[in-house]
């Protein structure tokens, strides 16, 4: 990777933290006002990029194995309202048994 490119991405990185401190963080801003409800999304999906890549991601594949169905029970236990700790044991339940049978 070459410097400008380097320096580039570095204040690029460093202007979005400042704007979103700077502008949306301001409660009088107009701007973050009519973000906000944009910008309360932005975790989950981060968080749910994060839990797709971690689930599915290989070295330059996809990979297929338990923890898509432990995963996927988990959903499912989200969707049914379960509490977190439950949603914990029933995907970690699933990822064990499935593992097991393989």
């Amino acid at each position: 990777m070459s410097w400008p490119a380097l320096i580039v991405l570095v204040v690029g990185a460093y202007g979005l933290k400042a704007f979103g401190v700077l502008v949306l963080g301001r409660p009088d801003s107009t701007l973050g006002a009519r973000l906000e409800p944009l910008t309360s999304l932005i975790p989950a999906a981060l968080f749910a990029g994060l839990i797709a890549v971690q689930t599915v991601g290989g070295d330059e594949t996809v990979v297929l194995d338990a923890r898509v169905w432990g995963v996927a029970a988990g959903s499912v236990a989200v969707w049914r309202k379960a509490p977190f700790v439950v949603v914990v044991l029933i995907a970690m339940a699933v990822t064990a048994f499935v593992r097991w049978q393989t």
